[in-house]
């Protein structure tokens, strides 16, 4: 072996510029011979800055970033930067990188052992739970940490969601130390709210949460951390890799007790603990051009000079042409089977993938389950779509990010209803603060980056179907859409030009057909679109201005003030910008976030603070002594409140129905319970009634659904929507019986009320004891109040006049939606077991 002549050969200086290690690549394989003009761009503009300790590069999906980023490392380990990291979302990714740097010549590595990683020779690829987990081996260890000179974490807010699930502990009801960790907070919790106590901890009713109150958390620490320490062990891995990582932060960390597991939380993420990520000397993070810059504050804990340092290509020319299509938002009436069998019509000449939120909802698109990505066969399926063969319709659940699907993988791709939220104090969050910025962020930020599945590259193109309500009424009431990036905002509205001319050429709502008929400029390439497509992008300029939601980086400033125990300075972060705050609900939770912090250093100031925040939210924790219960009273006629309520909406009318839709979604047999219970209230006030919802305003206490129908008229409503008996359980009809006695202890004589059971079955048990008025609303009486009421609204829109109280009237008699029909027309008797 001539080691001598190979080691002269390895002394010469290597080169540290990144187009320049490219083109001098000595082993790429075919394909690579010069690299986009994108990557030269980002390339430069890195070199730049290099040395900076933070930087963000944000590129479009397709546009070569893996290859960016292989080349941004071998230019740091050239330069003696090292050891390399380049970190992905899962270890499929970690897959695809290795791949890739194979075919670039680019040694690198999935073994964090290897010699040739430790010594700065190659590149290790490997997943982010790899580097954060509480007994991480780049530095959770107490000695022997592998060292990170330079590290990408590509796809960052894949990454980010995977770093919020390790800084977490879920502890399953099945465990010792859930039942050890209940014991200790039982008492408290049954006087603090004894019903949702019942519902969970005794009836294991896995539809309720239930948050421990912070002064209870603040109180019991203590025993809390002997618990957690007891079972912090492998056999309990949640707490053994996640107390480690929130150690510091346990004191205001969010406790939600489900019949099914605890899960706790933090208020923000310690990323610090990881020492040798906190020490390195560069650290890029990877990500799509999405709008908002938010997770880079609250998960990677970046401030205000770190996100100076974005990188962005010139133009938005960089991304694949896409055609959107909005079926629900051109034409209100088309229905979800109508959108379905236009879209397997397709899928019989091209590959169409869809993702759905749920295992649940592919059922609707595959029931046999036979065209369903599993984590068992998600490769075969991948292999199949990218090998140019005809596959068809596949379904993905709850695959937002991480598949690649070229040219003819994915022709087609369907957004089929709301990415799911990741947590139950995600959940938790939005029962309390529906219009919540920061999860309407998140969410829109997963369907965009589904959205990106189809297109790999500038020459790509990709048909994109939006459906199922509660995603258009997001993306239109809500205004989503100004939450896309620039560039995937001015595909949007390129689109939407093209539905605008549909609806004027056609004269009326177009029929599927015709607004399916746009797909075809995008499944057969039609070159004058494509033109357009590509004139329209190039004029977008993407922004280097870093856009983060001041909520965000007061929450974090506050998580931060917390763990070094200034509580005073927490408090008042979280003050500053709950006082600015416009919606209600969400400034009614920062007041329980403010509380929460002030309760460490002023308990009794902690709850004057709360009650203020109960009286904005009704949602919120309730303070210790409890709040005065305001009584929900109408005093105004139905089509005058009808009338009234729609014009402070200020929606179009094919807004509105698309609002209808968006909440009629939420009311049907099987729903959600407390999206079922809000879209009831949403229901009533839009049919002109006041409504609340007394057992989640006072803590436990009154029925779920109030509905007052006029002067002294009012519903009791109990929701049993997610019942799975052929019976009506004694224990339900308690539960009505002590919501109808709850009523007339706060609403006396001559006020009234009829007493509502919302159920599959209409048969009470044979053991039960109904109130005698009892009514029940069943399937069949609650599918014909919906059609009745998207009627209403369908009818009312056509007319055009809003304000037209006479017609509004008259609608209310036609469809039978005035007060005394929801009693008569939609509920029936119960009838006894034989």
């Amino acid at each position: 072996m001539n080691l001598l002549s190979k080691l002269s050969s390895s002394t010469k200086a290597k080169t540290i510029e990144p187009r320049e290690i490219f083109m001098t690549l000595p082993s790429k394989a075919p394909g690579y011979g010069y690299p986009r003009d994108v990557q030269s761009e980002v390339w430069k503009k890195w070199f730049d800055i290099r040395n900076e300790k933070n930087v963000i590069l944000k590129m479009n999906t397709g546009s070569g970033k893996t290859v960016v980023g292989l080349i941004m490392l071998q230019s740091c380990l050239n330069e003696e930067k090292g050891p390399a990291i380049y970190v992905v979302p899962d270890n499929y990714l970690v897959k695809q990188v290795i791949d890739e740097a194979k075919r670039l010549g680019i040694s690198a590595t999935e073994d964090k052992d290897d010699y040739s990683y430790s010594n700065s020779k190659a590149i290790l690829v490997t997943s982010i739970q790899t580097i954060v987990n509480g007994y991480s081996y780049f530095g959770m260890r107490e000695g022997g940490n592998y060292p990170i000179g330079s590290i990408i974490i590509d796809d960052v807010h894949a990454c980010m969601d995977k770093i919020i699930s390790q800084f977490m502990i879920k502890i399953d009801a099945e465990s010792d130390a859930y039942k050890e960790l209940i014991a200790i907070f039982s008492s408290s919790l049954k006087d603090y709210n004894p019903k949702n106590y019942i519902d969970i901890v005794e009836m294991k009713d896995c539809r309720k949460k239930m948050l421990v109150p912070y002064w209870e958390w603040q109180r019991q620490q203590d025993n809390i951390y002997r618990i957690l320490t007891k079972y912090d062990n492998s056999k309990n891995s949640a707490i053994y890799f996640g107390l480690p990582l929130i150690e510091r932060s346990l004191k205001t960390s969010d406790c939600i007790i489900t019949a099914s597991a605890i899960e706790i939380s933090p208020k923000g993420i310690d990323l610090d603990k990881i020492s040798s990520l906190e020490e390195a000397s560069r650290r890029i993070y990877m990500s799509a051009t999405l709008a908002d810059d938010s997770v880079f504050v609250s998960a990677l804990g970046l401030n205000t000079e770190d996100m100076k340092n974005i990188i962005t290509p010139e133009n938005a020319n960089d991304i694949g042409d896409r055609l959107i299509i909005f079926p629900k938002y051109v034409n209100s009436d088309i229905s979800e089977i109508e959108i379905k069998e236009k879209i397997e019509e397709i899928a019989e000449k091209y590959n169409v993938v869809i993702l759905v939120p749920s295992f649940s909802r592919a059922k609707f698109w595959d029931e046999r389950g036979i065209r369903t990505a599993t984590k068992d066969n998600i490769d075969k399926i991948v292999a199949a779509l990218k090998s140019g063969k005809h596959v068809g319709k596949i379904i993905f659940v709850n695959r937002y990010d991480g598949i690649d699907l070229p040219g003819d993988a994915c022709r087609m791709l369907v957004i089929d209803g709301l990415p799911p939220l990741n947590s139950i104090k995600d959940r938790y969050i939005q029962s309390v603060a529906p219009q919540s910025t920061v999860l309407l962020r998140e969410q829109v930020q997963r369907i965009e980056q589904g959205m990106g599945r189809g297109i790999r590259s500038n020459d790509d193109e990709c048909c994109i179907v939006l459906m199922g309500d509660e995603l258009t009424d997001v993306l239109s009431r809500n205004r989503g859409i100004d939450y896309f990036s620039v560039a995937t905002r001015c595909q949007y509205d390129l689109s939407k030009q093209l539905w605008d001319l549909l609806v004027s050429e056609t004269g009326s709502k177009p029929t599927i057909d015709q607004i399916f008929e746009l797909a075809n400029y995008s499944l057969e390439k039609n070159a004058e679109w494509v033109a357009t497509c590509k004139e329209n992008l190039a004029a977008v300029k993407y922004s280097n201005e870093a856009k983060v939601d001041e909520k965000i980086v007061a929450q974090r400033k506050a998580f931060e003030n917390a763990i070094n125990m200034q509580w005073s300075d927490a408090a008042n972060t979280i003050k500053s910008v709950k006082d600015k705050e416009k919606d209600k609900k969400t400034k009614g939770y920062l007041y329980q976030i403010q509380a929460e912090y002030t309760n460490k250093i002023d308990p009794a100031l902690s709850q004057e603070v709360l009650k203020a925040g109960k009286k904005l939210n009704a949602a919120i924790l309730s303070p210790i002594a409890g709040i005065q219960y305001q009584r929900t009273i109408n005093t105004i006629p139905q089509a005058q409140a009808i009338s009234t309520n729609l014009d402070a909406e200020k929606l179009g009318l094919n807004e509105l129905l698309v609002y209808v839709d968006g909440i009629l979604a939420n009311l049907c047999m099987g729903s959600e319970y407390e999206k079922f219970e809000e879209a009831l209230s949403q229901i009533g006030t839009i049919l002109g009634f006041v409504c609340s919802r007394p057992d989640k305003e006072t803590g436990g206490y009154g029925p779920d659904n109030l509905w007052a129908i006029d002067t002294g008229k009012y519903l009791v409503i109990e929701c049993k929507t997610e019942a799975t008996t052929q019976t009506i359980k004694k224990d339900y009809c308690n539960q009505l019986s002590g919501s109808v006695n709850w009523f007339k202890e706060n609403y006396v004589y001559p006020n009234e009320c009829v007493p509502i059971m919302i159920h599959p079955s209409k048969v009470v048990d044979e053991v039960a004891s109904p109130d005698e008025n009892m009514r029940v609303m069943t399937e069949k009486e609650l599918t014909c109040f919906r059609k009745n009421l998207r009627d209403f609204y369908s009818t009312l829109c056509q007319n055009g006049n809003l304000s037209d109280v006479n017609k509004i009237n008259e609608l209310l008699r036609i469809y039978k939606l005035r007060k005394d029909d929801i009693v008569n027309r939609y509920t029936v008797k119960f009838e006894r077991k034989d």
